[in-house]
């Protein structure tokens, strides 16, 4: 009896096996079906235009031609005019500035707007940076209010230049070398999935500068808008 007992776990265990990886594939492939689709439909959540935002930084830039900041007024009366807060929610303070190393680069930025799908930031500094746009989910375009980007990708052999007034369009999946020649500051707006951007945004502050206070503040202000956001359906 005991030896047919043994036998019979045995096997079992072969069986056992191909269940549990079987499983694990299922769900694997399901992740990964479910991950697509909603991948296709994603543009159903957008609210912001880049074409609209593009005309908005001209517009603020025609506004405040000497002025930084009040070029960051202009954008936030537009869109806070142009998007009722039952459609999207805005971040309004505009005092709400927190580091941002990414990539080798530093400088600010103020959070506009974060959600699932879309976020919209004032980025930049005056003292000029350079590094790594990094390789993300999302389309970004990056509106230059202030001062020129200079971009570069592999085999190009000569800079790209971004004036200001000019927008920087760099589609998902592609990376390039970026300078912010001396003082520049931008509108960037991306549309993809944005929570997969968060851990380039974060790295740096993790491995090289540890500024915990930008680490907290910066995943605060972002899981903040986020969940506000979702709180009204805006994913």
């Amino acid at each position: 009896m005991a030896a047919n007992k043994k036998s019979t776990d045995a096997s079992e265990l072969p069986n056992a096996f191909l269940l549990k990886w079987a499983t694990r594939l299922t769900a694997v492939l399901f992740i990964i079906a479910t991950c697509s689709w909603l991948d296709t439909i994603k543009d159903r959540w957008y609210v912001f235009d880049p074409t609209t935002l593009h005309q908005l930084a001209q517009s603020a830039i025609a506004s405040s031609p000497n002025s930084t900041s009040g070029m960051i007024q202009h954008i936030l009366t537009n869109l806070t005019l142009t998007h009722p807060p039952s459609q999207i929610h805005l971040n309004p303070d505009s005092s709400e500035w927190v580091f941002n190393n990414a990539g080798g680069a530093m400088g600010a930025m103020y959070i506009i707007h974060a959600s699932i799908t879309e976020y919209l930031i004032i980025f930049g500094t005056p003292l000029g940076t350079e590094g790594h746009t990094g390789l993300h989910t999302a389309d970004d375009y990056f509106n230059i209010l202030v001062g020129e980007q200079w971009a570069f990708e592999p085999g190009r052999l000569e800079m790209e230049r971004y004036p200001a007034g000019s927008v920087h369009f760099l589609p998902r999946g592609t990376a390039k070398q970026y300078k912010m020649h001396e003082g520049c500051f931008a509108l960037e707006y991306a549309r993809g999935w944005i929570p997969l951007m968060l851990p380039f945004g974060l790295a740096d502050t993790i491995t090289s500068t540890l500024d915990i206070p930008t680490f907290y503040n910066t995943a605060r202000i972002t899981g903040r808008e986020m969940i506000k956001n979702l709180l009204i359906g805006k994913i």
